[in-house]
């Protein structure tokens, strides 16, 4: 059963958020319903967003405001933002059946699937296992397997793969913050984000926590990232070596499945060449029929869902 927890209003939509039962507790979800003047009278299917390894939900509120008439539901992953408490075991299919959950109960029917980053590998997989809950699939520079950074064997340990593909991400995990505000300033200084917008700022206050003092410690409560490091590792173990994506790439290879995939030239750090460099795009078009790729000009992995005009790109790959 869901249970109202918060409020808020936007331009375009009411927002709140439920939690939905699902193996080992509730998995928080934020809905967005359209308000009565943003409404089209055009029935569409919902729209379902499915966030990256360390984020949440609040990293889609831009991607929501230029969806009027749409409703619109995201998850908070298992191990991540207020769905942090959640216990293992993580990876993709586990993440796939906890977001099916939560289409069943809240979205009244299939909907248009869109997944970031790993969120990509999460929204494939549900496809894959539950192919009457989805309308259409959207891979928002996520999704197809990411090439191992040079000088990466392959028999690199999970710890090894975690730090090579995500690198100070995984880092500030394990950081703690005298303030709001310092996390703040710490995002501020992050390269990806030229341009502090409200929506950064949201979304960087509600991915700080508040965790219980280490047994033994002096003071009260701590701050730290809400997503959990644990999930993180486990979950790019399983993105990398598990089952769940292989079966799934290749069910999508025989059945022509129509995939939209949207690729951020710039990486994590607003570095050039990206999380996907346009070869291995190219060559996950010629394996996957269906797969109609292309490439969003002047974003980085954060500001393709985030920030002009990735949002614009984003929604035109929604319909």
């Amino acid at each position: 059963m869901s249970i109202v927890d918060q409020v808020e209003g936007t331009g375009s939509h009411t927002y709140t958020t439920h939690d939905v039962a699902v193996a080992g507790g509730t998995l928080r979800v934020g809905v967005w319903e359209p308000t009565a003047a943003a409404a089209t009278g055009v029935p569409q299917p919902p729209v379902v967003l499915v966030h990256g390894i360390t984020a949440s939900h609040r990293a889609w509120p831009a991607v929501v405001e230029a969806l009027p008439g749409r409703r619109v539901i995201a998850p908070d992953l298992r191990g991540r933002g207020r769905s942090n408490g959640l216990p293992g075991p993580y990876g993709m299919a586990a993440h796939a059946d906890d977001v099916a959950a939560a289409v069943r109960e809240l979205a009244g029917g299939p909907a248009v699937v869109v997944g970031h980053s790993m969120g990509g590998f999460v929204s494939l997989v549900l496809t894959h296992r539950h192919p009457d809950l989805v309308d259409r699939l959207v891979l928002v520079d996520g999704g197809l397997p990411i090439p191992l950074p040079p000088g990466v064997p392959a028999g690199a340990t999970p710890d090894e793969l975690v730090r090579a593909l995500l690198g100070p991400a995984i880092e500030r995990l394990s950081q703690e913050f005298p303030s709001r505000e310092a996390y703040r300033e710490f995002w501020r200084a992050h390269p990806a984000f030229g341009e502090w917008t409200p929506v950064v700022e949201q979304y960087v206050d509600y991915d700080l926590a508040e965790f219980p003092a280490a047994p033994g410690s002096e003071g009260g409560p701590v701050l730290r990232p809400a997503t959990s490091p644990d999930a993180v590792a486990a979950d790019s173990a399983d993105s990398a070596r598990g089952a769940a994506l292989p079966a799934a790439l290749a069910w999508a290879a025989g059945t022509g499945l129509p995939i939209t995939f949207l690729r951020a030239p710039r990486g994590l750090l607003d570095q050039p060449g990206g999380m996907y460099p346009a070869g291995t795009v190219a060559e996950w078009a010629g394996r996957l029929p269906g797969l109609a790729a292309s490439e969003v000009a002047g974003v980085n992995h954060y500001t393709i869902i985030m920030a002009e005009p990735g949002v614009a790109a984003v929604v035109a790959a929604v319909g």
